[in-house]
């Protein structure tokens, strides 16, 4: 019997993804420091993180030979005076990105968000990444602080709770 033929490109295994435990937090700080620099914290999105702690059970890292190579946090938002769920920031090495490793994050995230009872998720992120996860645009979803309002999307996790997002983000 003749062995299947070898695949030349094989593609790497998917580093394990686990919930992030707060002895995490600063391997996590780093990794999100190094994939976005100090400029980070003038963003907007940053006001609604400062001072408060990720809903860990909904936050996610995935670890690779002892390290956390990639990192995804979600936050209690109201959006006007809807609970919501706010995601990011999402982080991966440099030399694990372009292998879906920040799709599985999220995608983690999401399950976790909706296992949870949590209607929607909002987020400032790229359409290109995050359209086909499941996000759309959500125009009528104000950040606080200037951000581009393109950017500003939402993902329903049940039936039409996006179209109920309206006002502005704030910590919950």
């Amino acid at each position: 019997m003749c062995a299947a033929p070898m695949s030349l490109a094989a593609a790497p295994a998917s580093p394990p993804i686990v919930t992030e435990r707060p002895k995490d937090v600063s391997a996590v700080d780093a990794l999100i420091l190094r994939a976005f620099g100090p400029g980070r914290f003038a963003k907007a999105a940053e006001r609604l993180r400062e001072g408060r702690e990720p809903c860990r059970d909904l936050s996610f890292v995935a670890w690779d030979d002892g390290r956390i190579v990639g990192c995804v946090r979600l936050w209690a938002v109201k959006v006007g005076e809807t609970p919501s769920i706010f995601l990011g920031p999402i982080a991966v090495e440099a030399d694990y990105r372009k292998q879906g490793l920040g799709a599985a994050l999220v995608e983690r995230a999401c399950a976790a968000t909706a296992r949870a009872g949590h209607a929607s998720i909002v987020l400032v992120g790229d359409t290109p990444f995050f359209g086909p996860l499941g996000f759309v645009a959500a125009p009528r979803v104000t950040m606080p602080g200037p951000v581009d309002r393109r950017r500003v999307l939402a993902r329903a996790l049940r039936p039409d709770a996006d179209q109920a997002l309206e006002g502005l983000v704030s910590a919950a």
